[in-house]
């Protein structure tokens, strides 16, 4: 991308004149600093497309979620930056699709023992990203919860990726457990209190667990982090902030105070969970995973009441999003929480399922309530959050600003969208996706038409050959290759 200096400015204006945010009669006390919109961007993890309410959800209770849908924008076809953790946040992030980016895949540093280092492949040092862009423009930021992108004494540490403020879980493997022994607190351990004694978030049982106790301890991380995250709104509520907000809600294991079960049925449970595809075992697996997600939406509620608390809700943009598909094992039941929304794939795959996620955006009324069906992802996150804050960007980014297409509902010109993951490779351009997937005897090719088979269900490859080789093309000009991360696409 290039940016002309003259257009920036003039696009900063018309979009500070429209979402500024001042109220009447405050210009002579605040600045345009002051005035700048706050930008909270929250982050489930594991949650499928059809998985809240406004999304179609029925038996799962997400009022906090649905409330900001009805008043805001929902984004029917965004997609996450890869179908696993990692690589969809250092997309989501970085503003680069896995065709480029650093991060393509999860890639841990350590093992799952208590005194193993913490920590997955870090981003580099010189790496762009959201954050360090919106710090360098007067921003306060801070990152709660899972980040997944570096571990501690490395650069891609998050204070080293542009947050001022850190809170939370640095290791993925760590934040399998909902009562770690220890959080971070920038470059601390936080010991949390009555969870000295460390144990798996992997366990197997032969007979079903009465209760959840055994799987528990005094303080419930989720807590702890929404709390820090809460306090960071208050201390910056007199200057604009960046706030990232990376729930480790719904991901497995499944663990959840038992007082919030009973908001779900008992007879949806009439077998526990054993621990054996995976993760801690659950006498109420069913009633666990939909209490978590409403934990979500609970966490997502505490974060905007602390807005209205400080009197800056009508300045303030809230994302709600998820980093990848449905989990698929642990005790997860996504056939009877219908969690794909109807798509094909979960979790770990590039069909639909994996990468198509549930997304609101709320400003107020400063965003209408509109349906928005345009094809966005991850990495155009970066451009937009940036142009919304009136931040110059680096002209490397794969993602588009999208403030036209929220603003005036305009359209953006067709482009592809491309992921790799894998032994696998996903290319979206128009109503038309390609995968491939890697086989011992070759590459098995899919062509599907999106706008007439959402549902990826019938392979068109071999009647349109033409138009499989057209989005080859396309695909393999929008990668380059990655010696840490090699693909089957890479040339020989």
């Amino acid at each position: 991308m290039v940016y002309d200096e003259g257009m920036f400015k003039i696009a900063y204006f018309l979009i500070f004149a429209l979402f500024a945010g001042c109220k009447a009669g405050q210009q002579t006390q605040a600045n345009t600093k002051q005035c700048r919109p706050n930008i909270i961007f929250i982050l489930a993890d594991d949650l499928g497309y059809g998985e809240v309410g406004c999304f179609g959800q029925t038996k799962i209770q997400t009022p906090n979620i649905d409330f900001l849908a009805r008043q805001g924008t929902l984004l029917t076809e965004h997609y996450s930056g890869s179908p696993v953790c990692a690589s969809s946040r250092c997309s989501l992030l970085t503003g680069k699709h896995t065709g480029h980016a650093e991060v393509r895949n999860n890639r841990e540093m350590g093992g799952w023992g208590p005194d193993e280092t913490e920590g997955q492949l870090a981003l580099s040092e010189g790496c762009d990203s959201i954050a360090r862009t919106l710090q360098s423009c007067g921003y306060a930021t801070g990152a709660f919860g899972k980040w997944g992108l570096g571990g501690p004494d490395t650069v891609g540490h998050p204070n080293n990726q542009g947050f001022d403020t850190f809170y939370g879980y640095l290791c993925q493997r760590v934040a399998h457990n909902y009562y770690p022994t220890h959080l971070w607190s920038n470059n601390e351990k936080d010991m949390l209190q009555g969870n000295e004694a460390w144990f798996s978030a992997h366990q197997r049982v032969e007979s079903p667990p009465h209760s959840y106790e055994q799987y528990a301890a005094e303080t419930y991380a989720p807590s702890v982090i929404l709390d820090e995250a809460v306090s960071f709104i208050d201390t910056h509520a007199d200057e604009p902030f960046f706030l990232y907000f990376a729930s480790i809600i719904p991901h497995l294991a499944l663990q959840v105070p038992d007082s919030e079960l009973d908001a779900y049925p008992a007879d949806w449970d009439s077998q526990p969970y054993l621990g054996d595809r995976g993760y801690l075992p659950h006498p109420r697996p069913r009633a666990a995973y939909a209490a978590m997600i409403t934990r979500f939406d609970d966490e997502v509620g505490a974060l905007y009441e602390a807005l209205v608390n400080n009197g800056i809700e009508d300045n303030t943009l809230i994302v709600v999003t998820s980093d990848n598909g449905p989990s698929w094992i642990g005790g997860v039941d996504m056939n009877f929480f219908e969690s794909q929304g109807g798509l094909r794939g979960r979790k770990a795959q590039l069909w639909e399922g994996g990468i198509k996620v549930p997304t609101v955006m709320y400003w107020d009324e400063r965003l209408n309530h509109q349906v928005i069906e345009t094809p966005t992802a991850f990495w155009d996150w970066y451009p937009t959050l940036a142009t919304i804050a009136g931040c110059h960007l680096p002209e490397n980014l794969d993602g588009i600003d999208l403030t036209p297409v929220l603003i005036e509902n305009d359209d953006i010109e067709q482009r592809g969208l491309y992921w790799e993951f894998g032994k696998s490779m996903a290319f979206r351009n128009g109503d038309w996706k390609l995968l491939e997937f890697k086989q011992k005897d070759g590459v098995d090719v899919h062509l599907y038409n999106l706008k007439v088979d959402p549902s990826e269900t019938t392979n068109l490859a071999l009647q349109l050959p033409q138009q499989v080789e057209l989005l080859q093309t396309q695909a393999r000009a929008m990668r380059t290759e990655s010696e840490i991360f090699p693909s089957f696409l890479d040339k020989r």
